[in-house]
């Protein structure tokens, strides 16, 4: 026989009335008036036991002597039975209409006990329903004992704190991205509509702007891979793992550099020790160069870079120190952030502030992670945490 597989059906918020069985409110009344039911049904069945038992049990009278019960002359020798009947006869009368008295009773105690306490889970219900991504703003804010259902709201609330943070921030991140992304296509086209509508440009004017076009084309290309890389790391496993050593990475992209550190007078200084971690080649290279570049972008004249390596237990560091311009503490977690760069100095230089994204996001993917402070008379100090290579 084929297995038929039925596609997922996707949730609009409110379900059919025709999927939707007995309501949780209604099974819990019910389940609890059977409960009440079974108990009351077993007590009055021992209380009729135990009635005839004791009823069974009344002293023996002379054999022959004939006794009136209810208006009935009952012998001697059948007293005994008479009564328990009789008494069997009125505990059943009184405890059915007692038994029918409390299962009522527990049936609407049951009903009104538990619309109360699954209020919340309708407010819960109801603000779910509610909710898209321009309302995520609203909570439950439960008020009330602090009982399983108001840790439930309480859960829910927090979901939707993180909710709004993730949906603000890739609202951010792609504001950001189409701007930055726009500002050298803006550029390109500007310098086409400019030189093509002059009709005497020359060779040197047309050179000129196949250099501005190139500019920003290489501009464009850089942003549009960092892009690619940030959105292949967040969230993905690492194809392969290998011992890298840090300080040979700083070493070579140092040298790659070098040109730039010569050129503003900074001096680098790097750790001699190798320090190896367990990871993947090309992406921890990549973290390294990000780190050393936005030493080297946001730098001083004439300042210094420190790269500080080391192994202790389980764990590998990278840090990366430089001197520039000061930074106040609470500005160092939004640097993590896409495309933010702090001060307008930082602004005012090449990059499209996605350096440390990238380096958050390949640290996150290793199992380490990262963490930055400033560096007191200005700069920065940003410190990696990746698994050694054992």
């Amino acid at each position: 026989m084929p297995l038929r597989v039925r596609p997922a059906r996707r949730f609009t918020g409110s379900e059919p009335a025709e999927r939707r069985g007995p309501g949780l409110r209604l099974r819990l009344t019910i389940l609890s008036t059977v409960l009440v039911a079974l108990v009351s049904g077993l007590l009055l069945w021992l209380g009729w036991l135990l009635v005839g038992d004791v009823v069974a049990a009344v002293p023996r009278i002379p054999s022959g002597t004939t006794v009136r019960v209810d208006g009935v002359s009952v012998s001697a020798d059948e007293l005994g039975k008479a009564l328990r009947s009789r008494a069997r006869e009125r505990v059943l009368l009184a405890g059915g209409f007692a038994f029918v008295a409390v299962v009522l009773a527990a049936a609407v105690l049951a009903w009104t006990v538990c619309g109360r306490v699954l209020r919340p889970l309708h407010e819960v219900t109801g603000t779910a329903r509610r909710l898209s991504a321009r309302s995520l703003g609203e909570r439950i804010r439960l008020d009330g004992p602090r009982d399983e259902v108001a840790e439930l709201a309480d859960t829910f609330d927090g979901m939707l704190d993180r909710l709004q943070s993730a949906f603000e921030s890739q609202h951010r991140f792609v504001a950001n991205a189409s701007h930055e992304l726009r500002t050298p296509l803006s550029v390109i086209r500007t310098e086409l509509d400019v030189t093509l509508s002059d009709p005497n440009a020359d060779a040197a004017e047309l050179r000129r702007m196949a250099e501005v076009v190139r500019e920003a084309t290489t501009k464009s290309e850089r942003l549009v891979e960092s892009l690619l890389l940030l959105a292949r790391t967040e969230g993905a496993e690492l194809p392969s793992r290998e011992p890298v050593d840090l300080t040979e990475l700083a070493r070579g992209a140092l040298r790659t550099l070098d040109e730039q550190t010569r050129g503003s007078g900074l001096r680098t200084d790097v750790s001699p020790a190798s320090a190896f971690a367990m990871g993947d080649p090309a992406l921890l290279e990549r973290v390294v160069g990000n780190l050393l570049e936005n030493a080297v972008r946001y730098n001083t004249d004439n300042g210094w870079i420190a790269v500080i390596t080391g192994t202790s237990g389980e764990w590998t560091s990278l840090t990366v120190a430089s001197s520039g311009a000061e930074i106040s503490p609470d500005q160092v977690e939004g640097l993590f952030e896409p495309f933010r760069r702090v001060g307008a100095e930082r602004t005012a230089r090449t990059g499209a502030g996605l350096g440390l994204s990238i380096v958050r996001a390949a640290a996150g993917a290793h199992g380490g992670s990262v963490s930055a402070c400033p560096v007191p008379g200005g700069g920065l100090s940003v410190t990696v945490r990746l698994p050694a290579a054992r």
